[in-house]
């Protein structure tokens, strides 16, 4: 079992990631591109889960845990300790209660809960949806009493509605649990060590014997280090492997391995301090955040970083001075024969990364500052760009600011020109969304963004591909309310953020419904205004963008809305929309019916839309045109003589209106 992060494939044929860690693969940023070294993730979706469920190794009391969550209804806690994979347990729990998305023309929903979120929608879970709540990051008791109380109306919900859900419980915290999770709560205990690494290394086609993994070092391993690093230790096997530097045996490359996971750190450590100059340290640190670009580039990467720390340039020529070889070969980097710079240890510039960042907090705003330009260089490529910024992502949420990956997020966007979209500020947010401690975080600030003041293009259509691309798969609830405040905006990206929301909505009846009912509140005058509300309610029950079937009940609720109020040129398009689709399906008819209704029997409603279907019809000859124009005439003649029998009058009918 891991809680090594999942990977999302999209073409098996793709890139493949032959460095340590998790994998990692973006979309609408260019070239597909993997992240060396992962940042914890959250995302859940189907392809993720497969991949964790070849690699999952089950603990003691799992199965006990599975008996429990078959049952609809059902919500089991996890109580386990940090570091066994409790919550790769809690996805595979639910993952094992079958295939989701083909259960019936809604799906099965399969998401996870936020925490704290202030800006939460309603759960509105439905019978056989799965819902995954980790509260293990929780730390203090304040903070865990609020979350218990959020669980119990969670728990009733989901109880109440069929559904299924596991939690993650805090560690430490056994002490304040309420009595009445107690019924509720499994203990894990920790999988087998060799188990996991023997289960990553099966599933990387790696060929060895069962003796090579029994080693007295290894089996420290197996029973002390957390199961991503045990992932990790796997990962580097493979790695050492593919580099095909480390010799051609297993035995070769699990010793480069074993060295990496246990000697790096204090092999790094020995070498700053034998490095005392500024400008040797600074290429250590460059060649550790470039690793694999070009000399060249790292080498201008390298003078940027002294100048962005102040170190003063060296009064002689540079003819004089060291040269770049010499300094390279000095601190164990080699140039291969493309000309790219590589540590010559397996998984150093990873060690490298995490010293400087742990132990020089003073030039962190410097490193933020720094990478904002060096990751413009010119020369880099898609994948050095995106590694560049992965490695930065990295270092700077494990050392807990968050705040400097949101910086350049917003610093790239604002500088991006014309219609485009910075790659690497989506690719930064969505490395920040996915991260397991500080993802709440930055959903948390891109719902404060999307609420403030003015925005620049380029920001808005950051935060709307990081909406369709990551928080659409993992919160789509919120990935939907994001949407919304960016799509009543003004400009050509709010007009990009809105198609985003209805796409969205529209591939959901769940978010259909939802979207409905939050458009028909913001209808009622909240900033700023009705009107950019309506016009999205219009857009979104249209014809082209609601689900099949048609949800009829949803339909008559927002027609009704759009029908009591001005401005009704908004009418015309709408009408015209299902009038159109009646005409070339008669299924639809039940449309016409419903929009009728939805006026309540108002005379002016009835008049208005009895003008645009004959605008619409106009003189063609078309049949199902003027089928479809006659029928809804007579839907209306119906509702209008319904009217004035009601009121004592003569039956009045849409001749008589013309």
């Amino acid at each position: 079992m891991t809680e090594q992060d999942r990977v999302t494939v999209n073409d098996p044929r793709g890139p493949v990631n032959n460095g340590v860690g998790p994998q990692y693969v973006f979309y609408g940023v260019g070239a597909d591109w993997m992240i060396r070294k992962g940042v914890e993730s959250l995302r859940i979706v189907h392809e993720d889960r497969r991949r964790l469920a070849d690699r999952f190794v089950s603990p003691l009391g799992y199965r006990v845990a599975a008996d429990r969550l078959k049952k609809p209804g059902s919500v089991v806690l996890l109580e386990a300790p940090p570091g066994s994979g409790r919550r790769a347990a809690a996805i595979m729990l639910l993952h094992g209660l079958g295939e989701d998305g083909d259960a019936d023309e809604n799906g099965v929903r399969f998401e996870e809960l936020p925490v704290t979120d202030k800006d939460e929608e309603s759960l509105a879970p439905g019978e056989g949806d799965r819902f995954l709540l980790d509260l293990s990051g929780i730390g203090d008791e304040e903070a865990y009493a609020k979350a218990q109380r959020r669980l119990a109306v969670r728990r009733s919900q989901v109880q109440e509605a069929g559904g299924h859900m596991v939690v993650v419980l805090p560690s430490g915290m056994e002490h304040v649990h309420g009595p009445d999770l107690e019924p509720h709560t499994v203990a894990l205990g920790r999988p087998r060590g060799i188990a996991v690494v023997t289960r990553h290394l099966r599933m990387d086609r790696m060929v060895f014997r069962s003796a090579d993994l029994r080693s007295a070092d290894l089996q420290r391993l197996y029973d002390r280090s957390p199961m991503r690093e045990l992932a990790r230790l796997a990962g580097l096997v493979r790695s050492a492997r593919d580099s095909g530097r480390f010799g051609t045996d297993f035995a070769g490359w699990l010793d480069q391995a074993m060295h990496a996971v246990t000697d790096r750190a204090g092999e790094v450590g020995q070498q700053i301090a034998t490095v005392r100059t500024a400008p040797e340290r600074a290429l250590l640190l460059t060649t550790a955040v470039f690793e694999e670009a070009r000399a060249d580039i790292v080498y201008e990467a390298w003078h940027g970083l002294m100048r962005t720390v102040r170190h003063e340039e060296e009064a002689t020529s540079e003819l004089a001075r060291t040269d770049f070889g010499e300094r390279l070969a000095a601190l164990g980097i080699e140039r291969d024969p493309d000309g790219r710079l590589r540590f010559q240890r397996l998984a150093y510039a990873d060690a490298v990364r995490t010293y400087f960042w742990a132990n020089f907090p003073g030039v962190r705003d410097d490193l933020r500052d720094w990478i904002d330009h060096a990751a413009a260089l010119r020369g880099l490529t898609t994948d050095d760009r995106m590694n560049v910024v992965a490695r930065f992502a990295e270092r700077s949420l494990a050392v807990g600011r968050p705040d400097h990956l949101l910086d350049l997020v917003v610093r790239w966007a604002n500088r991006a020109t014309g219609a485009s979209c910075d790659p690497r500020a989506v690719a930064a947010l969505e490395l920040g969304l996915s991260h397991e401690r500080f993802g709440g975080w930055f959903r948390r600030r891109m719902y404060e963004c999307a609420r403030s003041g003015p925005l620049s293009d380029g920001l808005v259509r950051v935060l709307t591909a990081a909406c369709v691309q990551s928080l659409g798969a993992t919160h789509p609830d919120q990935a939907m309310v994001r949407l919304h405040y960016l799509a009543v905006r003004r400009g050509e990206a709010a007009r990009e953020a809105r198609e985003a929301l209805l796409h969205l909505a529209s591939s959901d009846r769940r978010l259909y419904r939802l979207l409905i009912d939050r458009l028909r509140d913001r209808t009622r005058g909240e900033p700023p205004g009705p009107e950019p509300h309506l016009h999205l309610l219009t857009e979104l029950l249209g014809s082209g963008r609601t689900p099949d079937p048609p949800p009829w009940p949803d339909l008559f609720l927002g027609w009704q809305t759009i029908f009591s109020q001005q401005p009704t040129e908004f009418w015309n398009p709408l009408v015209s929309s299902w009038l159109n689709a009646v005409a070339s399906d008669r299924s639809r008819e039940m449309a016409l019916r419903v929009m009728v209704r939805a006026t309540h029997g108002r005379t002016a409603a009835l008049h208005r839309l009895y003008a645009i279907a004959c605008e619409w019809a106009g003189s063609t000859r078309h049949p199902p045109r003027a089928a479809a124009a006659a029928l809804f005439w007579q839907h209306i003649d119906h509702a209008q003589y319904a009217r004035t029998e009601h009121a004592g009058a003569g039956p009045r009918t849409t001749e008589e209106a013309r």
